[in-house]
């Protein structure tokens, strides 16, 4: 049983590719996506490998993470986390440059998550928009008396809980470096709820693809390809469950809250996070709450 929990927030930085490997669609190396919604996602094995490399060397490594794989037998790791699910995702807007879309379902997803690792938000969701509608907390996105989100136009509705939901998101998700304080403010002016299945459109639909080739070193031709990657964009926001259970091996480590704490100290913030590291991808910044 997990006897402590607390949040993990990912904000990416540089596109994003977590794959899911070969594809037989239109993009050749697609993303992770739960298989029911379709909604981006960052397995929780990816995640839980990316900290654990960047644990290595830690006190108590293996008590939090787990012995190597030839001693995997021998007892699990005490830290646990979930997978990382989508919560804000940039969209091209036609005034101010760029919004922060989610929607209704998103946010009571959230609360439900919250609510389980014990660190509920105190806001309320409002009503799903009505076909057509866009809820926004400010008149920053407002072209006329429309927003239009890449070539969609939607009738804005300003409604106080956007606001209110941007500012507690831009004071608990995201980071709180000097860096950030221009987005912090921005959050909130810059926040759209939409329709449920006009966020899963832009989801599904508005991620980059970049095609790529590999060159013969020799020839400078191409050896390889053209193929085609998929990622999430540049200031997309994730959130994870992290939980743990008191270590499962001897350890001066005795509780759960003591496995998060080690964590925690290891003061992560920007790291790697799933393929092309080569070429710049994947860099993100971690905040646990």
């Amino acid at each position: 049983m997990f006897e402590a929990k607390t949040m993990l927030y990912v904000y990416v930085e540089t596109p994003l590719h977590a794959g899911s490997g070969r594809a037989l669609g239109n993009v050749d190396l697609p993303i992770q996506r739960e298989r029911v919604t379709g909604y981006p996602i960052v397995q929780a094995s990816s995640l839980k490998g990316r900290l654990r490399a960047a644990g290595e060397g830690m006190p108590h490594f293996e008590a939090v993470f787990g012995p190597d794989t030839e001693n995997a037998d021998k007892h699990a790791g005490a830290l646990s986390p979930g997978d990382a699910k989508i919560l804000l995702f940039p969209v091209r807007s036609l005034a101010g440059v760029f919004a922060w879309t989610t929607s209704v379902e998103m946010l009571n997803r959230f609360r439900r998550d919250a609510a389980m690792v014990g660190s509920e938000p105190g806001w309320t969701t409002p009503e799903v928009p009505e076909e057509g509608e866009a809820l926004i907390g400010s008149d920053a996105l407002k072209a006329g008396a429309k927003i239009v989100l890449e070539e969609f136009t939607f009738t804005s509705k300003t409604d106080q809980i956007v606001s209110t939901i941007g500012q507690w998101l831009a004071k608990n998700a995201l980071p709180q470096t000097e860096e950030y304080a221009y987005w912090r403010e921005e959050l909130p002016k810059r926040l759209v709820i939409l329709p449920n299945d006009d966020f899963r459109d832009f989801v599904t639909f508005s991620t980059e693809v970049a095609t790529r080739i590999k060159l013969d070193p020799e020839t400078k031709t191409v050896d390889e390809g053209p193929w085609s990657e998929e990622y999430l964009p540049t200031d997309t926001l994730l959130y994870a469950p992290l939980m743990a259970t008191p270590p499962r091996t001897d350890s001066e480590l005795k509780s759960g809250q003591d496995v998060l704490q080690a964590v925690k100290d290891l003061n992560l913030t920007r790291v790697q996070l799933g393929g092309n590291e080569t070429v710049g991808r994947g860099s993100v910044y971690l905040r646990i709450a």
